[in-house]
């Protein structure tokens, strides 16, 4: 007999989409089932692809651009626990974050197998534990497909698309002439160390055989983490066909070690082209790759494309390009538009990769997270509501797991609105209540900020220790959490929207004229967002982050409130929820910072009191 369980939301996928959407979830209230048919959490972040998370900064080429959230919260996390850069320990962390949410039921080696559907609203899903022998069934009430290839989504009946539009349809400049069922292509990875003795290397018979000539265009100068380029499979079903895929992945990598122990000289291996290392000093390998051995080669192909599934509204080139902020926006994306050749290394005479520059940062719709056929169910990561060309964009799995979060509380919200339906949410008070509860919960919206409900902050006087020109005290309440100006978006006012003093100790102070009953305080530091923070084997982007706590980020403060202090010691997240173990009743509140993590000055975005 299927065991049977019972949630509020069921998320199918556990990548970075489907793990923030569970922990959104789980932390707004509502109780959650996450599926993961593998055995670690992560999807193409895991140590069974390993490759690193990017996103709206570009690889650090929009600088202020990165991430908050859930996602920063995991990021940081990861370069305190894990500073040694190991992807299995990365696997772990996003187990701990998952296991320890008591609302979130996890069953990893866990397939959808099916699903239920009446009256266009899911009712349950099948699922199958092989390694168990265990079938489930799974009754929510919302849904959350966050399985990449849309598992969910296809059993349901959810209308979608696969492959390319016509360029007509949207009116998209890049598009192709005639709409065409090709996509991106997958990628098997490798990882390699430099040893202190010859280690020869012999592929295997059936290796690909690659010369110079056949990969000109792509750079192949970093041998210690290889590479984004090895990509195929883009012109046939890469849903159908992954086992054959898998197999010319693996014949590609191996091919293309070969060639770089057995078929070249290090001055051959510098492409002419390589916009992933632009501005950095290092050059790579100069001494020859006798001394490299592989370490490891995945075995899981890292998936681009499959099912996009279509909700009321589309995402487009256009969409992206003009930076639009929709009324409904929930996350925001700022990639760049980045089209691969379908043929991948195949197509030696193009280049790996087209990046076309996506001036500003562009708002994403709940409208283009759920879909517009079955009336309970999300989606989030790379099979949203999108074209083609739109979603060489919103691909990439930092935007995935904003539009995780974003999915999570809308269901969490939803049930506890008692809604019916996902579309119910764009009623203006239960939207701009979803909106709210994002931005609290650290989540960036270009036009939606912390508005004061409830908060009793911005009715206090500030004053600080001291104060730097340009980060006034009184910033920490108008609502902005990181600095902003054009670089982001046209909409955007120049302003630090952060406290800084001019030196340490220091302490900003909120009085209010008459006593208040404080329950809570919410202090948002300063992680650095102009700064990469993500976890990748490869040097060369390492080069560009600080694995350990953030030397921004303040490390020791006091919260005083009347007479109560709470004392905190080794701080390094970005957000922190102080809950008073009685409430105090007092006229002033004040943070005093006694240390960093190495900054000279006390930084501080945001301080809330209810």
């Amino acid at each position: 007999m299927p065991i049977e369980i019972t949630a509020d939301l069921c998320v199918v996928g556990g990548g970075m989409a489907g793990v923030s959407a569970a922990l959104a979830a789980a932390r707004c209230g509502a109780t959650v089932v996450l599926l993961q048919d593998r055995s670690v959490l992560g999807g193409n972040a895991s140590s069974e692809v390993r490759m690193h998370i990017s996103g709206a900064s570009c690889s650090g080429r929009r600088p202020g651009a990165r991430e908050s959230g859930i996602i920063d919260e995991l990021r940081v996390e990861d370069s305190v626990r894990n500073p040694e850069r190991s992807f299995p320990m990365f696997d772990l962390l996003l187990y701990d974050k998952v296991v320890s949410e008591p609302r979130i039921h996890l069953l990893l080696d866990t397939a959808c197998v099916g699903c239920e559907v009446d009256d266009g609203f899911i009712r349950r899903v099948r699922a199958t534990r092989p390694s168990t022998e265990d079938e489930f069934e799974i009754e929510a009430r919302f849904f959350a497909d966050c399985s990449g290839d849309g598992r969910l989504g296809k059993e349901a009946g959810a209308e979608f698309r696969v492959g390319r539009e016509a360029r007509r349809e949207f009116n998209e400049p890049h598009a192709v002439e005639e709409a065409d069922r090709k996509t991106l292509g997958s990628t098997i990875l490798f990882s390699a160390s430099r040893k202190d003795h010859p280690c020869p290397f012999t592929a295997p018979a059936w290796a690909r055989h690659f010369t110079g000539t056949d990969l000109r265009l792509r750079s192949h100068r970093e041998w210690e983490y290889g590479y984004w380029w090895l990509e195929w499979g883009g012109e046939l079903d890469t849903i159908r066909d992954n086992a054959r895929i898998r197999h010319e992945l693996l014949r590609i990598a191996l091919g293309v070690w070969d060639h770089i122990k057995n078929g070249c000289r290090c001055d051959a291996v510098t492409a002419s082209y390589d916009k992933w290392t632009e501005g950095i000093e290092a050059a790579g390998p100069v001494e020859g790759p006798d001394n490299w051995s592989l370490d490891w080669v995945g075995m899981l192909p890292g998936k681009r494309e499959s099912r996009r599934f279509l909700g009321p509204h589309v995402m487009t080139e256009n969409d992206v390009v003009s930076g639009r902020i929709f009324d409904d926006e929930v996350a925001y994306g700022g990639w760049w538009l980045d089209l691969h050749p379908s043929a991948g290394v195949d197509a030696a005479d193009e280049y790996p990769c087209t990046q076309l520059d996506v001036p500003h940062l562009y708002s994403i719709p709940l409208r283009a997270l759920y879909s517009r056929n079955v009336r309970n169910l999300f989606f989030a990561g790379r099979n949203i509501s999108a074209t083609h060309v739109a979603f060489a964009s919103t691909r990439v799995m930092a935007t995935c797991a904003l539009t995780g979060q974003a999915v999570g509380t809308a269901a969490a919200l939803a049930c506890q609105a008692g809604l019916a339906g996902s579309a119910d949410l764009l009623d203006p008070a239960y939207l701009g209540r979803l909106q709210r509860r994002l931005v609290e919960d650290d989540m960036f919206l270009l036009t939606v900020h912390h508005d004061g409900d409830r908060d009793l902050a911005p009715a206090a006087a500030i004053t600080a220790s001291s104060e730097a020109p340009g980060y006034e005290a009184a910033l920490i309440t108008n609502g902005v959490t990181r600095a902003t100006g054009k670089s982001l978006h046209p909409s955007l006012p120049e302003c630090s929207n952060q406290w800084r003093s001019l030196d340490l100790p220091a302490w900003v102070e909120l009085t209010w004229p008459e006593p208040v009953t404080i329950h809570e305080v919410q202090v948002t530091f300063d992680t650095a967002f102009d700064r990469e923070l993500t976890l990748s084997l490869s040097d060369e982007f390492t080069r560009k982050t600080i694995r350990g706590p953030q030397p921004e980020t303040v490390a020791d403060y006091d919260l005083i409130c009347g007479g109560t202090v709470i004392e905190i010691r080794n701080n390094y997240l970005r957000k922190r929820r102080h809950a008073l173990a009685r409430p105090a009743v007092c006229r002033s509140l004040r943070l005093l910072v006694k240390r960093t993590h190495g900054d000279p000055a006390a930084r501080v975005y945001e301080i809330r009191v209810y």
